[in-house]
């Protein structure tokens, strides 16, 4: 897959981690169980807007942009591509939230074990909050046998640890 410039929205406080993935590990999200790492991104700038809000109120994020490179990209925009995996395009708009609310594996996370146990770094997904905008979700990066993912910071604004919000 060719490299990608993707755009991630993500709370302030964290300014300092930008290509952490702590943050789905801690509570889960889409495409990942609780515990797994993963980053979560836009293709456009207003798709990582959409997104970060889900249509609610309008919190303080930072926009950072993401290069992309080397990965190996689910692509579940192709509904064959869904179809070889044993899905179709109604996995888009499961209600992942409520199944692990009520203790039950969303359908998400079934076909994210099923890609990644098929050597997926992550996957391209049609974006929820901004209809005809899309999103990856990244459970593997700047590892060993990775894709490499890099936050654009020419002028080295971004802080290196917490101690700013000290």
């Amino acid at each position: 897959m060719p490299d990608l410039i993707l755009w991630r929205a993500y709370v302030p406080r964290w300014s300092h981690r930008p290509l952490s993935g702590e943050g789905a590990a801690r509570f889960g999200g889409r495409w990942n169980p609780v515990g797994l790492p993963t980053i979560y991104a836009a293709r456009e700038l207003s798709t990582a807007w959409a997104e970060y809000n889900q249509g609610f109120v309008q919190h303080p994020a930072l926009i950072a942009q993401l290069h992309l490179a080397n990965a190996h990209l689910a692509d579940l925009t192709d509904t064959a591509f869904l179809a070889g995996f044993g899905a179709d395009a109604s996995i888009h708009d499961c209600a992942w939230r409520a199944d692990m609310e009520a203790g039950r594996v969303p359908e998400t996370h079934r076909l994210q074990a099923l890609l990644q146990a098929a050597d997926y770094h992550g996957l391209i997904y049609p974006s929820f909050m901004s209809r005809g905008g899309s999103c990856v979700a990244l459970w593997k990066w700047n590892g060993e046998d990775g894709p490499s993912l890099t936050v654009s910071d020419p002028e080295g604004r971004l802080p290196r640890n917490a101690t700013s919000w000290t």
